[in-house]
């Protein structure tokens, strides 16, 4: 995924060349999502599918496969919202339940996930994990605008998103970096 990492405070010229280095490395990252095609077809398997038409909705459960232009997400179950005005056209998935999204080398992990496609926005909540190659980021909630391609994490899974919850670390955001040899 994309994150975009909150200003983190190192001591030193040195501390802080390294930090900078290492955030660039995130933000390319969250410029490659960005421009994620969130109009693309989306591709679906899971152990049992659901359709439940009189709510425009699609329940899939027991390890759930969506994919959409390199964009895989895992779950337990997911709920699949979409619109029916001719043809369908999915406007939310909330998936639960051990999810993963990755593209590439990016991984992200949390409890739950919303991806609202109209608003073009991920979040990620509870416990959310973030790799990139051999950079972490651990936090409560993730937020990923793919029309702007700024990203933000926050210690707790709070806010006015209905993804609720706390985060494994306590509140605050923590990660690695590694740092390249000279």
């Amino acid at each position: 995924m994309k994150p975009l990492l909150p200003t983190i405070a190192r001591w030193g010229i040195g501390s802080f060349a390294v930090t900078a280095a290492a955030l660039a490395g995130i933000q390319l990252s969250a410029q490659a999502i960005a421009g994620h095609n969130s109009n693309a077809p989306v591709s679906y398997a899971a152990d049992r599918i659901e359709l439940q038409d009189r709510q425009n909705r699609v329940v899939l459960s027991g390890n759930v496969k969506i994919t959409q232009a390199g964009l895989n997400l895992d779950a337990a179950r997911t709920i699949v919202n979409y619109t029916d005005a001719g043809s369908l056209k999915i406007q939310r998935i909330m998936a639960t339940g051990g999810v993963q999204v990755t593209r590439g080398n990016e991984r992200a992990r949390g409890d739950t996930a919303v991806y609202d496609f109209n608003r073009r926005i991920i979040t990620m909540a509870g416990n959310v994990r973030l790799n990139r190659g051999g950079d972490t980021l651990n936090g409560g909630r993730l937020v990923i605008d793919l029309a702007t391609g700024v990203s933000s994490v926050d210690g707790r899974a709070s806010g006015s998103s209905s993804v609720t919850g706390q985060g494994q670390s306590g509140g605050r955001v923590t990660g690695t970096f590694s740092v390249p040899e000279n």
